[in-house]
């Protein structure tokens, strides 16, 4: 899955990934803050966690809302640093843990809610099923990409900045990560689409824990 042990996203910059997913061809970037909005409102007390949070799109929308606390979990260090240099607002209540979320000895925190936007694509469903087992949410909201075209990957002039990915990429399908979450004690509580340019669309799958 390793390129030399080291991850992909370890080598593209921020400003690659997010010049990439805000191009007019793209708008992926767009449509995950719409996206994260609703999902903050999902479990709008105690504590949230954003796997994956980059440089933190969407967390500008954290502050309308009650949380205690925001984990933003990612990868790459030097996303999270540019991530918590762009959201003064939310000293005190934002933790930025740098994690590799498909080591063995990863350790994270309990939070209310867990956000998974383009996550699970590349840790798969048995690894993203270790973590919520370990975070163990009331909430679980994710967003996956649905491909109707060949790559997963948009075409664009940042395109070979992505070519790493194809190691760490695995294809997402509704059915599977909602029977993965079920087995889990979740059950479906929304989901919600949002159409891209390219013919490809995002879908927001929501999960509530099932005390029995």
């Amino acid at each position: 899955m390793k390129n030399d042990g080291v991850n992909p996203w370890m080598e593209i910059s921020l400003s690659d990934y997010e010049n990439h997913m805000k191009l007019a061809s793209v708008r992926q970037l767009q449509a995950m803050n719409r996206m994260m909005k609703r999902q903050f409102s999902l479990c709008d007390t105690g504590s949230a966690m954003v796997l994956g949070v980059a440089g933190g799109n969407g967390l500008e929308h954290a502050s309308q809302f009650n949380f205690s606390k925001i984990y933003g979990v990612d990868i790459n260090a030097g996303y999270l640093r540019h991530c918590k240099e762009r959201y003064p607002q939310l000293d005190g209540v934002l933790e930025c843990i740098c994690a590799d979320l498909t080591a063995s000895d990863v350790m994270l925190p309990h939070a209310d809610l867990l956000i998974a936007n383009l996550l699970v694509e590349y840790i798969g469903y048995e690894c993203f099923s270790v973590v919520v087992s370990m975070v163990h949410p009331r909430c679980v909201s994710c967003v996956i990409q649905v491909n109707v075209n060949d790559g997963f990957v948009s075409d664009s002039p940042y395109l070979h900045a992505f070519d790493g990915l194809e190691q760490v990429h695995h294809q997402m399908h509704e059915e599977r990560l909602t029977e993965t979450m079920i087995a889990m004690g979740y059950r479906p509580s929304g989901t919600v689409e949002e159409s891209l340019p390219n013919g490809k669309k995002l879908v927001e799958l929501d999960f509530i824990y099932s005390e029995g």
